[in-house]
């Protein structure tokens, strides 16, 4: 199996940081996209932000210019480092990695359970 674990959630005031981080481990042979997604109360998970195998970045508009996605292959490990929070920001926040867990095999999403992240004063 695959797991992903998310760290660096917590506590921010509005304008702070936060730098989130997600590790997957188990049975991978590959890893295409990797993914973060965030989920408010009484809404809808939503994307944040995306990064292929390849390095293409893709972001929601809320995420633009203040969000930078990025992964470190090697450690089958993705970022995500969060500027200028505001406090609509406030959400859990998900990491979604699509795993060939064998070669030949098809691609399969997995989900972290997620980290909280809220902003406030």
């Amino acid at each position: 199996q695959v797991q992903l674990v998310e760290s660096g959630g917590g506590l921010v005031q509005p304008g702070g940081s936060l730098r989130l981080s997600c590790a997957a481990s188990g049975s991978i042979f590959s890893i295409n996209t990797m993914a973060w997604y965030r989920q408010s109360p009484g809404k809808q998970r939503e994307l944040v932000a995306s990064i292929t195998s390849g390095g293409s970045t893709n972001y929601a508009d809320s995420a633009k210019v203040r969000f930078t996605i990025s992964r470190d292959s090697a450690k089958n490990t993705v970022y995500l480092q969060m500027d200028g929070l505001k406090s609509e920001d406030t959400a859990v926040y998900y990491c979604n990695a699509a795993v060939r867990v064998r070669q030949n095999w098809s691609v399969t999403g997995f989900w972290g359970r997620g980290t909280q992240v809220t902003v406030s004063s």
